[in-house]
């Protein structure tokens, strides 16, 4: 299954590139969908988001094995989440358009002095946590007439902030950002024991080093499984051994816990299922 051209992933610039990781789009008006293909399915996840709903809503929904949804739903223009230990299973309850920027958290943190790791596993009403100016240029977002001028806004806003700081970060994937945080973290002022250099990079990013590796590894297993479909002698041992994993067995446990999933569970839904959109959008 393809996505759906109101289904779209915005890569950002390369000036951006160690800031915003993407932006989600997806809208679902005039597709009646069906009440399983209102579903969606998200992975855990390091990076911060923000989003906003132009049109319709979600449910969060209480699925063994996946995140627990608040005992009061959060309800605003714009909601911020911070990093997610567990994947996320939600509803939404008829047509949506939808608009979710994505953050690594040490990006965010510098340009705004909030702390991910206060934020792990939560959704909020953003005007909670936002800066003043953040929250202007949030609302401004949200009554933008289209996709397009919501990009727009979301550029201009975030370019001249990040370059001002003078800061870069490599590429588009988790390892090479993650290796750069513990780089980063080793030769940074002074003390640099073991658990300081834990407690250092948790700060930044709001999960420890070992949680990062992880999602690393995923990662290079999703697009290590996506250029091997179709290839003759295909086996989820070869990905395992290509990605870093220690055999098959543990490929197995990180993906069911990350996503909710087994290896080859995840990999037929996503083919097959609307619900797993997200996903398909980064193949």
């Amino acid at each position: 299954m393809e996505a759906h051209p109101g289904t779209r992933l915005w890569l950002p610039p390369l000036a951006l590139a160690g800031c915003v990781r993407g932006v989600m789009l997806r809208d679902t008006r005039g597709r009646s969908l069906d009440a399983l293909q209102r579903e969606n399915y998200f992975p855990a996840t390091p990076l911060v988001s923000l989003f906003w709903w132009a049109e319709g809503g979600s449910e969060w929904l209480a699925t063994p094995g996946f995140s627990t949804p608040p005992a009061e739903p959060c309800h605003a223009p714009v909601l911020f989440a911070g990093p997610f230990t567990l994947p996320t299973h939600t509803r939404n309850p008829g047509e949506v358009s939808a608009f979710k920027l994505l953050m690594l958290p040490d990006a965010f943190a510098a340009l705004t002095d909030v702390a991910p790791d206060r934020h792990v596993n939560r959704v909020v009403d953003a005007r909670e946590v936002l800066p003043p100016d953040w929250c202007d240029w949030a609302a401004s977002l949200g009554a933008a007439a289209d996709d397009a001028t919501r990009l727009r806004l979301l550029e201009g806003f975030l370019l001249p902030r990040w370059q001002a700081l003078g800061a870069q970060r490599p590429g588009q994937r988790y390892a090479a950002w993650t290796e750069a945080l513990a780089v980063r973290a080793a030769t940074s002022a002074a003390g640099r024991s073991l658990r300081q250099l834990e407690r250092r990079i948790k700060a930044w990013a709001g999960l420890p080093l070992r949680e990062l590796r992880a999602v690393s590894r995923a990662e290079a297993a999703f697009y290590a499984v996506a250029a091997a479909e179709g290839r003759p002698g295909f086996n989820w041992a070869d990905i395992a051994a290509e990605t870093d994993y220690a055999d098959q067995s543990h490929l197995c446990r990180e993906t069911r816990r990350l996503t909710g999933f087994s290896p080859e569970e995840l990999r037929r839904r996503i083919r097959a299922e609307e619900a797993f959109w997200a996903y398909r959008l980064w193949r």
